[in-house]
């Protein structure tokens, strides 16, 4: 007979499945240990590759903040120097990003890009008390079906953004939709970008398929004089160096009341994209740690960005998994792709505004396919409901919504799932007391918290049960003050039928919590501080009725 694995093995080895499938998409280059010829040409074209792919989502981004496009470009290229050479994660890139932009479009409209920049720094000292005080941590609290749900939504997100290259303005000034020969010539070079950075890898690695399939399309669409929307199109790259300059906002309270909240929920965002991103890139490389160092490196980059003009940013996942999938892994690739973005905008301008927007939606397109979780489709039918459902749900709301508020939802709905089921767990065997002659014990099994202390309650049965009721924690610990709350209910309860109720087996931690509760009554002369098979008594009256 077939023998049937546990439903929680089955859950547990595909959603191993998917990390692995994260590893396997990403090209499989894993660098030798040492530097050599070959690392530092993989690493520098990677991070030209990047390069090229940032500068229209920096204008884009700039476009959505309502700042100048350079501004979106500075950002680009401090926050991704700063955090290529700091960050916690070797391999991720950073930069300007929509879920930020979102955000910053209100303030810029209400009180003008100065604001904006002082909110950045703000955002960016934040950011830098979160590392200080080890807060990316936390990031551990975020289970795998969040992740999951995060990087399918994310995934959905970038292609959705990149229909909107294949718009223009009329004469009007109006947003339309391309049509005609440009909209079909537009449709092929996306094609066939995709299909260059999926076949050549097939016959060569000597240079990334992404930077090699950016170039055949522009050269094709250069020499065949094609029109189609160009990155010039959107508007110039060129620039100078940035300039330091502290924002021209008044330093007062008034304006830490109108940037305050802007710059928390920046941080915020900023910080949770990041370190989702460094994990992600985590399975990838497989590295791991580097949770505060990043919140670090992030706030860093912020904060000086601010200061140059630039609109802010955070980690970039479609960029990280372009650095990686081209066989980016050390802080070379970052730095490169930073100083190729600064060289574009002082010296190569003209060059990088030829470049169809075709070969760079083709590039993107390919990005939502190679993070797409697509085994997330097929273990939703054989992880737990609940599971699948975070799945799903944190993917809608990080489409519809943005990614913050989705994963603090994926949060809390798969703790709710957590309570529900531990409240369900716990329960009790009844045994007579070997120990103390016509005592009962009732040996507890589950954790005793808010959750489950109804049906902790519903165990005990004071009208039946002998004068001595001895409550075994051996299976159990005593969480929080709901569960101090049920031990004092369940004690009053036997007192009223003139019974007595005794506490065996406390953990360390436990004993601790019920001690500083008043709750514990200790008569045992060798154990005036803490004793694991000491039977302790229970004071009534500590949260009244």
């Amino acid at each position: 007979m077939k023998k049937i694995k546990p439903h929680s093995e089955v859950a547990s080895k595909a959603i191993l499945g998917i990390v692995k499938s994260f590893r396997f998409n990403s090209q499989n280059y894993i660098p030798k240990e040492g530097v050599s010829f070959s690392l530092f040409r993989i690493e520098i074209l990677s991070g030209l590759t990047v390069a090229l792919a940032l500068v229209p989502e920096a204008i884009a981004f700039a476009f959505v903040a309502g700042v100048a496009p350079l501004s979106g470009l500075y950002a680009a290229f401090i926050v991704g120097l700063i955090t290529a050479v700091f960050g916690g994660r070797p391999g991720m890139i950073s930069g300007a990003t929509g879920a930020l932009a979102v955000v910053m479009v209100s303030l810029v409209m209400g009180h003008g890009a100065e604001y904006l920049f002082a909110t950045v720094v703000l955002m960016g000292a934040l950011q830098l008390l979160a590392g200080v005080l080890k807060l990316g941590k936390f990031i551990r609290m975020v289970p795998q079906p969040v992740m999951l749900g995060f990087v399918n939504g994310l995934a959905i997100v970038i292609g959705i953004s990149q229909l909107s290259q294949f718009k223009t303005i009329n004469a009007v000034g109006q947003s339309v939709w391309i049509t005609g020969n440009t909209l079909y010539y537009s449709m092929g070079f996306v094609t066939l970008t995709m299909l260059i950075i999926w076949l050549l890898p097939k016959i060569t690695k000597t240079i990334p398929a992404t930077l090699a399939a950016i170039l055949t399309t522009s050269i094709l669409v250069l020499v065949l004089k094609i029109d189609i929307p160009s990155v010039g199109d959107l508007a110039s790259v060129k620039g100078g160096l940035p300039n330091f300059s502290i924002p021209s906002v008044p330093l007062n309270f008034e304006t830490l009341k109108i940037i305050f909240p802007y710059a928390f929920i920046l941080a915020s965002i900023g910080l949770i994209e990041s370190l989702l991103t460094l994990n992600l890139v985590g399975e990838i490389t497989n590295k791991r740690g580097g949770a505060s160092q990043e919140c670090l490196a992030q706030g860093l980059a912020n904060t000086v960005t601010g200061f140059f003009g630039g609109m802010g940013g955070c980690a970039m996942i479609g960029q990280s998994m372009i650095n990686v999938r081209s066989g980016g892994r050390t802080r070379m690739a970052g730095i490169a792709a930073a100083i190729f973005l600064l060289i574009f905008i002082l010296y190569a301008s003209s060059y990088i505004e030829m470049i169809p927007i075709a070969a760079l939606v083709g590039v993107m397109f390919m990005v939502v396919i190679g993070t797409f979780a697509w085994n997330s489709l097929k273990i939703l039918f054989f992880v737990p409901k609940s599971d699948a459902l975070v799945i799903v749900l944190v993917t809608v709301v990080t489409v519809l919504e943005d990614l913050a508020v989705a994963v603090i939802v994926g949060v809390i709905v798969s703790a709710l799932v957590f309570a529900w089921k531990s409240a369900s767990r716990i329960r009790a065997v009844e045994r007579p007391s070997i120990r103390e002659k016509g005592a009962k014990v009732y040996e507890i099994d589950g954790p005793l918290f808010f959750s489950s202390t109804d049906s902790f309650l519903e165990i005990f049965k004071p009208e039946e049960d002998p004068e001595v009721i001895i409550i075994d924690f051996a299976g159990s610990k005593v969480i929080d003050q709901s569960a101090l709350k049920a031990i004092e209910d369940i004690a009053d309860k036997y007192n009223s039928f003139g019974k007595k109720v005794k506490l065996r087996h406390l953990t360390r931690d436990c004993h601790k919590l019920l001690s500083r509760a008043g709750q514990l009554v200790v008569d045992s002369d060798d154990d005036p501080d803490y004793g694991v098979a000491v039977d302790y008594d229970v004071k009534l009256g500590i949260f009244g009725k």
